[in-house]
């Protein structure tokens, strides 16, 4: 696929400022099962925690109870402890329905597919969805990947694209 710039993109890059992405929040019931879990799966570092927050925190996320910041590389996941309910996979609603990272090179997904299976078999973790990972598919370009639920029910997706595709 070959990315265009219209005279329009063009001129608008100019104009108005271009935002980077700085981190995904992750809203969890049980922070300290999110935060060892995307420390166990994901290899994710904790970078700062909060227990006290401004009152435009509380009066958009009311009943949040702390907050931290998990870092992988250039990600960040700020994953925040407040009240919910189960999310369904099943049900349509408006929001991000996954996030998808790329490994380098194939076998990296058969060994962090397991390594989900062996992490979730431990018993340490409380998943919100009793779901194993999907198997590996390969489409038509030879891109292959699987599904996952993360333990608070986000679903991830995991993904080798081989040299030449983007």
């Amino acid at each position: 696929m070959r990315e265009t710039s219209s005279a329009v993109t063009m001129a608008a890059q100019v104009r108005f400022p271009r935002p980077r992405f700085h981190h995904v929040g992750v809203q969890t019931t049980d922070l300290e099962n999110s935060v060892r879990w995307y420390e166990d799966f994901l290899g994710c570092r904790q970078a700062w925690s909060l227990d006290r927050f401004s009152e435009l925190t509380r009066s958009r996320l009311p009943g949040i109870h702390g907050l931290t910041e998990m870092v992988l590389g250039d990600v960040r996941f700020h994953l925040f402890g407040r009240p919910g309910r189960k999310s369904e996979p099943a049900e349509s609603a408006v929001q991000f329905q996954h996030f998808c990272f790329s490994v380098s090179a194939a076998d990296e997904l058969v060994r962090l597919r397991q390594h989900w299976i062996e992490l979730y078999d431990s018993g340490r973790y409380t998943f919100a969805i009793d779901e194993q990972p999907t198997d590996i598919v390969i489409d038509d370009d030879g891109v292959q990947s699987f599904y996952t639920y993360d333990v608070n029910g986000l679903e991830f997706e995991f993904t080798f694209v081989p040299d030449g595709l983007s």
